[in-house]
């Protein structure tokens, strides 16, 4: 059974920095590309960073570029997300996804086949 478990979620002040890690199990996710989604109550899951198999390609959305960095680590079968100079409009449950096969960039939430249960990252102003 495939699993992405997130951690890392918690309180933290605008301004400040937090690291958010995905732990996939049940599978090796070599070959695939991952990425990091957000959503706030009522609102639709939001694409936020991905990354392709090898780490050698990233794309961000527009609010989070140049403050937050995706990379994965292959051999511990891992996915990071860190996110510097938080804003309150952060807040948000931020999930891990992966792709099953090969893949580009995806930004879409349906172009994604595994999903983690999230982890809350609040940013207080």
């Amino acid at each position: 059974q495939v699993r992405l478990v997130e951690s890392g979620g918690r309180l933290v002040q605008a301004g400040g920095s937090l690291r958010l890690s995905c732990a996939a199990s049940g599978r090796t996710f070599n070959s695939n590309t991952m990425g990091w989604f957000r959503q706030t109550p009522g609102k639709e899951r939001e694409f936020v960073a991905s990354i392709n198999w090898n780490g050698g390609s990233t794309n961000y959305a527009d609010s989070v570029k140049g403050r937050f960095t995706i990379s994965r680590d292959n051999a511990k079968n891992t996915l990071d997300l860190q996110m510097n100079s938080l804003k309150p409009e952060d807040t948000a449950v931020y999930y891990c996804a992966a792709v099953r096969r090969y893949g580009d960039l995806y930004t879409r939430v349906e172009q994604y086949d595994y999903w983690g249960q999230g982890t809350q990252v609040t940013v207080s102003s």
